[in-house]
This record gives structure tokens, sequence and C-alpha cells, in this order.
């Protein structure tokens, strides 16, 4: 019988120190939600000393799931502790999970820390924790970087005061596999305790060695994998879970261990958290990129409709993707959206909320002839902004654009429930609309990327905008989409805004 391995996902937490990231309580819990469908064993909700918001959003994914355990990132103190473990009280199985910094540079730089001291202060905290949950998770910050000696000595004495997994993490992506695995290799062996907990491994990606590292590790014995949606996190980002599940699913016969993943639901994690961060997914991205499987050169089309094994080692249904993506049009009724969404895994929390939705959807009929399930996922996900999330709204929009002349734009917005109409010329239609609204908002944030993406095939097709706004050292992304580009252009500046309205204090952790 083949190991269970453990997935381990940080979406809410390490993905969301993207720069740009930030997802609202609301948001977590339904990409929570979506991770539960998924069969994901560990969702970490988020690091709840951070600030109240993220407090207040751990607590509600707390509550909300019920198949998965729920972990709260915290620091070695017992006020960060304390906080994580009334954020996670409601689930219905929690686990903490405290680090500390291993590696000599992190000790003496950032730590100003001896190593005697480092040990105490892990020992105490996984004893402090053992005493109100039994589910404890340490990480060696920087253990890609850590003597091996040290590693063996503080995680011999954290097992010993309770600890139940050990996380052994490359925080800064330094690492490469044959390395990586022989310190996981060397670990178990040599610590006396090493088979009384799950051994964990958490990979960066700034050499794009991530999901090789860990599968390297599984390999030596790793038993958990911590990664997220689309590699988001810190930096280059974090080991993809998508990449990580069927890997090793598609080579069981090499691995000694499968995963519980449904992997039917992979697509649909993955629209959501691209829809919901604002980071679009690359076509040549592995399983969830719109090119993972295309085929244009004549040889491998031919080898395909021949036998699909020819080139492809998986099939496109297994992960999610449907091959029959053209299903409804404007004459489709609401009996047949309220089902197509529920085949994406589209969760419609009232019937509000799917009125306001077929109403947006025969809009978009009529602007296009064919509804792809790409314009469903992005209609929803503008459906999703509740009105206490919108202090500015789009109202109306005019723009002129000609050869010779002065683009220009006017537009019309609801701030705080207030109408405001403002105009202004650009070098462009969509300079003039963001400088429109800058007339009004007066936010004075620095634009740092403006992105445009076809959401679906076709000159009708709806475009998708993300916008990025850096403001008093905060960085949000806003995301909006139409079949009229400007008017997405201008949709995401203001979702962007509506982000920055709702600024909330963060600390940023590094595991």
């Amino acid at each position: 019988m083949k190991d269970p391995l453990l997935i381990f996902d940080t979406t809410l937490r390490d993905g969301e120190q993207s720069p740009g990231a930030s997802m609202t309580r609301e948001e977590k819990v339904r990409i929570a939600r979506q991770l539960e469908k998924l069969r994901v064993d560990v969702i970490e909700a988020g690091f709840p000393a951070a600030s109240n918001g993220d407090f207040e959003s751990v607590k509600a994914v707390a509550e909300a799931i019920k198949d998965c355990t729920v972990a709260a990132l915290c620091r070695t103190s017992d006020k960060d502790i304390s906080r994580a473990l009334e954020a996670i009280k409601p689930a219905r199985s929690g686990r903490i999970h405290t680090f500390l910094a291993t590696s000599s540079i992190h000790m003496e730089k950032k730590l100003r820390m001896t190593p005697s001291e480092v040990i105490t202060a892990a020992v105490n905290a996984v004893r402090f924790a053992r005493n109100h949950i039994a589910d404890i998770e340490f990480s060696c910050e920087d253990a890609g970087r850590s003597e091996i000696d040290f590693l063996c000595r503080i995680i011999e004495a954290v097992i010993k005061e309770g600890a139940t997994v050990i996380n052994i993490p490359d925080t800064v992506g330094y690492n490469v596999p044959e390395q990586y695995a022989e310190r996981i290799v060397q670990l178990r062996e040599r610590i006396p305790n090493s088979d009384k907990v799950i051994w964990s491994v958490h990979c960066h990606n700034d050499l794009g060695l991530a999901v090789a590292n860990s599968l390297a590790a599984v390999m030596a014995g790793a038993r958990q994998v911590e990664c997220t949606i689309n590699g988001l996190g810190e930096r280059a980002g974090n080991a993809s879970l998508e990449e990580i599940v069927m890997a090793v699913r598609t080579r069981q016969d090499i691995f000694p261990c499968d995963t519980r993943i449904d992997s039917t639901q992979i697509l649909s994690a993955s629209k959501l958290v691209s829809g919901i961060t604002g980071f679009p997914v690359q076509p040549n991205k592995a399983i969830v990129g719109a090119n993972a499987f295309s085929h244009e050169a004549g040889i491998h089309q031919d080898g395909v409709l021949k036998h699909r094994e020819t080139y492809e080692i998986m099939r496109a249904e297994d992960v999610g993707w449907n091959a029959n993506k053209l299903v409804l049009g404007k004459h489709s009724g609401r009996t047949a959206f309220r089902a197509r969404l529920k085949e994406l895994g589209i969760e419609v929390e009232s019937e509000q909320v799917l009125n306001s939705a077929f109403a947006r959807f025969k809009e978009l009929a009529d602007k296009k002839h064919d509804i792809f399930d790409e314009d469903l996922h992005a209609l929803m996900s503008d459906e999703a902004v509740t009105p206490e999330q919108e202090h500015y709204r789009l109202i109306s929009t005019r723009f002129h654009s000609e050869t010779g002349e002065t683009p220009h734009a006017n537009i019309t917005l609801a701030v705080g429930g207030n109408e405001h109409r403002a105009e202004a010329d650009g070098s462009g239609p969509v300079d003039a609309a963001f400088k429109a609204i800058e007339s009004v908002a007066k936010s004075g944030a620095d634009l740092l990327l403006f992105s445009v993406n076809s959401i679906t095939t076709g000159t009708d097709a709806q475009g998708e905008v993300t916008v990025r706004l850096a403001m008093d050292g905060r960085i949000v992304n806003g995301q909006g989409a139409d079949t009229d580009i400007i008017v997405a252009s201008a949709k995401a500046y203001l979702n962007a805004l509506n982000k920055l309205y709702s600024t909330r204090e963060r600390l940023s952790p590094q595991v």
C-alpha cells in the first residue's frame, strides 16, 4: 500500500505575500472552500498576529472548513501562539505552525541570538503550544542553508517536546535537488526520534527548482509538501501544488506515495486564485496554462489523433479541463447557467447573487455570441465583489480616440455612494481613463504594472486587464474584464483603488 503524501496548501498565507496579492476575509474563505473541494490535507489560513484582519480571516476559515486541517502560522513567542490558538479554535481540526530561523546568517544578523538561545526559544514554544493542542508543526527557517549538526540538535529537542511535524524549508530557494534530498536523508538517519514525526518540505522558486527540490525530498522520505496554487508566493513563488500533485500521480511507477487530491478541481482552484489575486496564469504554465494540452506541430497533432498518449502523459479532463468549453449563449436560461456554474465548481451563495450574475451574463451574451467557461470565471470573479468593498464604482464611460487627435475620456463614477463626473486627455484612451479616475480619487498611487490578456479566442473575446498600484508601501493588484478593453482597464484600476482604500497592516514572515 502506498504511503499518504500530505498536501499542505499555503496559498492564503505565503501566497498572499506576493506583492499585490492581498485578499479580503471573504476571498480567503472562498479559496479555502475550493481547497476543501480539492481535498488538500492542511490549509494554512494565515498569520493571526500580523493584524486584526489576518486574525479574523484565519478565524473565518476555521469556522467554514470541515474536512481539512486549518493551520495558523506564529513566531515562537507565547503571545503569537496564543493568538494563533484563538484564531483556529473553531476548526474541527487545527494545527499550530511555529517557526524560528536556524541558519548562521539569520541567527547572527536577523535574530541576534546564539544557537543555544534559539534552541531554548524553540523548545519553549513547542512546550507552550503542546499544553493546548496536539498537532504542532515546527519549521527551521532557512534550513536549506543551516548547519546539519545544529539542525539535528534543535529538531531532536522539539520532537521531545511534542512537535508532530518537522518542516525543512528552503526559504531562499538556494538548494538543488540532490543536495536537498541528501539533507532530508541525513536528518532522518541522524536524529534518534525522527520516526515520531512527519517530515515536511517548503521550497521557494528563486532558482526555478521548488518543484524539483520538493519531489526529490519526497523520494528521500518527506511525507508532507507545502505548496501553493499556481506557485504563488514570496519573490519567485513557491512550489506549485498542481505540478507536485500531478507529477506524483503521473509517475506512480517511481513514487512510493500518493495524495488524496481530487485533481479534477485543480483548474477551478487555479482560476479562482488567479481571479482573486489578479495574477494571470502564463499560457505555457504546466497543468493549468491555456496551452498545457494544446498541440500545434503537425507531427504532434497527428500522433495525438492516432493515440493520445503519444504526446500527452495526462488527460486534460483529469485536472479539470473541459473538452467542450462552448456551453452557453444569449438564449440559455437561468437553469442552464446555474448548472454550468456548479459544474465549474463555482458556488453561488444566494438567489440574489445568482440573479445579479445572470443579468450580467445576459449583458455579456448580447456583446459576444459564445460564452466560454473562462468568461464565466471572469464574470463570477467580478460578481464576488460586494457593495461594501466598492468605495469606487464605474457607472458609465465615453471615450474618443481618433488619428491626429488627443484621446479623451469622460467617466462617471460612484464614490462612497455619491456620483462624480470627470474627464481627461491622455496619450491613449486608457491613459485618459486613468487620469480621469485619478482626478476624482486623488489617490496619488504609482502605476507599476498594466497587463492585458485575452480570456478566450476571437475578436469578440473579453479582455482581462491587470493593474498594479503602489501607495505608502502597499502594493495591490486590480483586475477587470470586459469586451471593451478600455472599460476593462477602468474596472481594473478601480478594483485596485478599492483594495488600497481598505488598507490593513501586515507582517511578512518567511518560511
